[in-house]
């Protein structure tokens, strides 16, 4: 909870006193406790919004609890995938700064504001905070980046980010539905 406290309300703290080096373990362990608290509320809302508009089925259920889990077991390989992505970035805009261990830790905590992925509307801005903005203000900070230069690095790796996600999201979906 404290993370997440920082994250949404002093993130230019969190990152001040965060250190990108370290295990693995406790990142992957946070992303999978996001996502599994994030899919439990989107399937919360699945029956009670199916249950208030009657349109509410076994297998519309199965196929949200399907999507839910799938979700929650790829979390950290997407985290892993857009670890890639920003190292990148951050390589083209920083030179030999960082590596995949440190830039999959930021991201993994940044990743904590997906927590709100499963409320409509909220969830384009929440993905935007966490993977430009706090992308951006870990960058800043743990890298000790100008600010132009941590912006740039956070928007070049966001884009195919974003393209990423969704085009995960469609073939997930896709997938589920058949």
């Amino acid at each position: 909870m404290e993370v997440l406290r920082g994250l949404f309300f002093a993130p230019k703290r969190f990152f001040v006193e965060f250190s990108a080096d370290g295990p693995l373990r406790a990142p992957i362990l946070f992303v999978l406790l996001v996502s599994a608290v994030s899919a439990l509320v989107r399937l919360t809302l699945v029956v009670v919004l199916g249950s208030i508009f009657g349109d509410l089925d076994a297998g519309d259920l199965g196929i949200s609890a399907a999507q839910a889990l799938l979700y929650v077991a790829l979390s950290p390989v997407l985290v892993g995938l857009f670890a890639a992505v920003y190292l990148l970035s951050l390589r083209t805009f920083m030179g030999t700064t960082g590596d995949y261990r440190q830039v999959y830790r930021m991201l993994a905590y940044a990743y904590g504001a997906l927590i709100l992925l499963p409320f409509p509307v909220i969830n384009a801005f929440a993905f935007t905070y966490a993977m430009l903005v706090l992308v951006a203000v870990g960058v800043r900070f743990v890298y000790r980046a100008s600010f132009l230069t941590a912006l740039l690095t956070a928007l070049v790796g966001y884009v195919p980010s974003a393209l990423l996600f969704l085009t995960l999201t469609v073939y997930v979906t896709g997938f589920v539905f058949g």
